[in-house]
């Protein structure tokens, strides 16, 4: 197992420690725990401008997932839907829509907590994120407290099985 310092920098694990935050709070009202935040590359400080959580059921909405929030947000605050000098910290690896509106927002990086062997699009199922095809490419990193994401993750849905 990998240890935090192993496993991203100090910005990514406080970063991703906010998208927890998230994913928490959507357990809370009963969603899927993930969350996301789209931060924003300063020349000094990062700062998030976007944060999300998913809201599927609260919002009867299919695209209304953590990652989805967590752009449009970005996007209202920056007043530009490209989101080029930004990076996006999530939970669980995004699925094929939320893989692609990141690659139509142009963003910078990927950051993702654990793997998302059922429907991921970085890599795990499908290959969204960078695809040799796509006019985008940005840089992706996974595994950043890959542990306690899955773990919220299991714990909800262990939970939801006994109920």
């Amino acid at each position: 197992m990998m240890s935090d310092l192993e496993s991203g920098t100090m910005s990514d694990l406080e970063f991703m420690r906010a998208a927890l935050d998230e994913a928490r709070s959507a357990a809370a009202a009963g969603e899927v725990p993930v969350g996301a935040v789209v931060v924003q590359r300063g020349a000094i400080v990062s700062a998030i401008v976007g944060r999300g959580q998913n809201r599927v059921l609260r919002e009867l909405d299919p695209t209304a997932h953590a990652e989805m929030a967590a752009l449009r947000a970005a996007a209202r605050t920056l007043g530009n839907y490209r989101l080029a000098e930004c990076s996006i910290y999530v939970t669980l690896e995004p699925c094929a829509m939320c893989a692609g509106a990141m690659v139509h927002a142009r963003l910078e990086r990927l950051v993702y907590g654990a793997a998302d062997p059922k429907a991921g699009a970085a890599g795990s199922v499908l290959s969204v994120i960078n695809h040799p095809r796509l006019n985008h490419a940005m840089e992706v990193s996974g595994g950043v407290l890959a542990e306690e994401c899955g773990e919220l993750l299991r714990g909800f849905f262990r939970e939801r099985r006994t109920r």
